[in-house]
């Protein structure tokens, strides 16, 4: 039997029909055997702030900080806003890597996006990346999955439904699965 692998998936998009959520949902249905993929709903998380912190996490920050601990991996889909990731992202990240004991150190990482632009949330990708540095989080740099002009690739509710993105969603479900056991090894 294979090992069991605990992936948490967060969408940086807060859309009843976003793709992004869409794309973990089609990920879930893709998934390599003796993997599980729980989504993270990030819209109780509010605004972070330092003198709220002080006082101890709130309770959807410390539960969002609680399921990455828990998971053997993250799997970022956020959009692009501004050639960036989205605010509601940034500021869960945010609350989740604050100290003590920043649950994304070490932690193995992959990151995919849709978006109806040309450049498939490349650089909202990137910027993940760099936040990874300064977290310690370990980004599988391929395959990527950039979803450029997602518009003709989804459904009206944001269901994915683009048979080449996903076969390759598989392929990079299927490394992110290799990726995992190499540092749960």
């Amino acid at each position: 039997m294979s090992e069991s692998i605990r992936i948490l998936g967060i969408s940086g998009s807060l859309r009843k029909a976003s793709t992004n959520t869409g794309l973990l949902r089609a990920a879930a249905d893709l998934l390599p055997e003796g993997m599980t993929l729980e989504t993270f709903d990030l819209a109780p998380i509010g605004p972070y702030n330092e003198d709220v912190r002080a006082e101890g996490f709130p309770g959807p920050a410390q539960k969002l900080r609680e399921a990455i601990a828990s998971a053997d991996g993250v799997l970022f889909a956020s959009p692009e806003y501004n050639y960036s990731v989205t605010g509601v992202l940034k500021n869960a990240i945010d609350w989740a890597s604050r100290p003590p004991e920043q649950p994304f150190d070490g932690k193995p990482v992959a990151i995919m996006g849709a978006t109806m632009g040309l450049a498939g949330t490349a650089r909202a990708q990137y910027h993940l990346r760099q936040m990874g540095v300064a977290l310690n989080w370990h980004a599988m740099n391929r395959p990527e999955i950039m979803v450029a002009h997602s518009g003709g690739k989804f459904d009206a509710e944001g269901n994915l439904t683009d048979e080449e993105t996903r076969k390759h969603l598989a392929k990079f479900l299927e490394a992110f699965r290799t990726w995992v056991l190499r540092f749960k090894a």
